[in-house]
């Protein structure tokens, strides 16, 4: 059965909710188009693609359209990271410098009181401690956002010469004394994984998540027909009081050129609300899917519990935000995923939208889209539970 068919008038009502709720945004321009996921831990219950892939051509917006997913990313590095730990070679307790010589002896940039009581001048002081593999996990390393090397587009750097640079500027504070979210940190994650298994780490990625787990759209650099389906991307002008196209100001264009463009481990990659959701499902499944582990259940605990101390008023595993009810994470343009642990229930949002949306109701999208997902995803696990109550009888 397609996830597009509702197996019951209950399922038909709630997916008519959806796209009720969604359709007048994608009308009004709140966002240009957008692709809605609903899945249970074994199987997609709902997708719906609204409104535009490109405005300017009235290409209406496919579920199988590819998206920038951005920081949504994260996990995924973190995840492959995890399985390095899961199989000794990686320890969370010991220091960045143990694979990365280069960060040994990081300096913190401190800025000081004047005489006059006010913020003086910063002063560089060593480090109270190596920064540790779980720092850089969690945004707790003290690591910039990016370096100074890469200030326009992030992916311009081999990997090595980026992760290089970081090592080479001071750290924003002590080490687990802040939270600040940081590319770097998740960046360097990635370097890792390189040194460890000694493959470059997009190949690692591939052999060990991509292609065991089916994401067949999921990559750095989208192919000729993967961009033909590539949402394009928007911005609210604010003058004009209309959304405007514009490149992903974060990459470097062409998209495909695997010459001059580098993997961004941080949030460098292409992907659909379909591969996405597999993803989630191997999360949700405690590490599993379709009888392959990929990580440990002890690993996944770790990464989706807090682990930043609360540093920075934010609950951060290592490359996931969570909650007591479960983990996501969003990217740069507004895309999301959520796993509800409570509910049994995966909710993705993927949109191309930079900055705020279009009208002020884009504030609430993802609010407003969970307890319809909820509703979907429930009456979905009950007419699977009637289906096999059925068949007994």
């Amino acid at each position: 059965m397609s996830a597009q068919t509702p197996q019951n008038s209950t399922d038909a009502a709630q997916a008519d909710a959806i796209a009720s709720y969604l359709q007048p945004l994608a009308a009004n321009h709140t966002f240009a188009g957008a692709v809605v996921l609903v899945a249970t831990k074994d199987r997609v219950v709902y997708v719906k693609a609204v409104g535009y892939r490109d405005l300017a051509s009235k290409a209406p917006m496919a579920a199988n359209d590819l998206f920038w997913i951005a920081s949504t990313s994260k996990p995924m590095t973190a995840t492959a990271l995890m399985m390095l730990v899961d199989e000794g070679k990686v320890n969370l307790d010991d220091p960045v410098e143990k694979y990365l010589p280069e960060f040994h002896g990081q300096m913190v940039n401190v800025a000081k009181p004047g005489p006059d009581g006010k913020v003086g001048q910063p002063t560089l002081v060593p480090a109270n401690h190596p920064i540790l593999v779980r720092e850089i996990l969690s945004h707790t390393s003290g690591l910039p956002f990016k370096s100074n090397a890469q200030p326009g587009a992030l992916d311009t750097l081999p990997l090595k010469d980026a992760v290089r640079s970081f090592a080479a500027e001071p750290l924003k504070f002590q080490p687990f004394t802040d939270y600040s979210y940081s590319n770097e940190g998740l960046n360097t994650a990635a370097r890792i994984i390189e040194v460890v298994s000694g493959m470059p780490y997009e190949q690692f990625m591939q052999q060990r998540l991509f292609d065991p787990l089916g994401m067949n759209d999921t990559t750095f650099w989208p192919s000729k027909e993967q961009i033909a389906r590539l949402a394009t991307s928007y911005k609210f002008d604010e003058k004009a009081k209309e959304l405007v196209s514009m490149p992903i100001d974060q990459l470097t264009y062409p998209l495909d050129d695997r010459q001059h463009r580098y993997p961004m481990p941080a949030g460098g990659l292409f992907s659909t609300a379909e591969d996405v959701s597999k993803f989630c499902q191997m999360i949700l499944n405690g590490g599993m899917l379709n009888g392959r582990r990929y990580i440990s259940v002890n690993a996944l605990r770790q990464m989706t519990s807090v682990q930043n101390g609360g540093l920075g008023g934010s609950d951060y595993g290592f490359g996931w935000g969570v909650s007591s009810d479960g983990m996501g994470h969003g990217g740069a343009y507004n895309n999301a995923m959520e796993i509800s642990r409570t509910k049994g229930r995966i909710l993705i949002f993927m949109v191309q939208q930079n900055g705020q949306f279009g009208t002020a109701e884009g504030k609430t999208i993802i609010k407003s889209l969970e307890p319809l997902a909820d509703s979907v995803a429930a009456s979905s696990a009950g007419a699977a539970n009637a289906a096999v109550e059925h068949q007994k009888h």
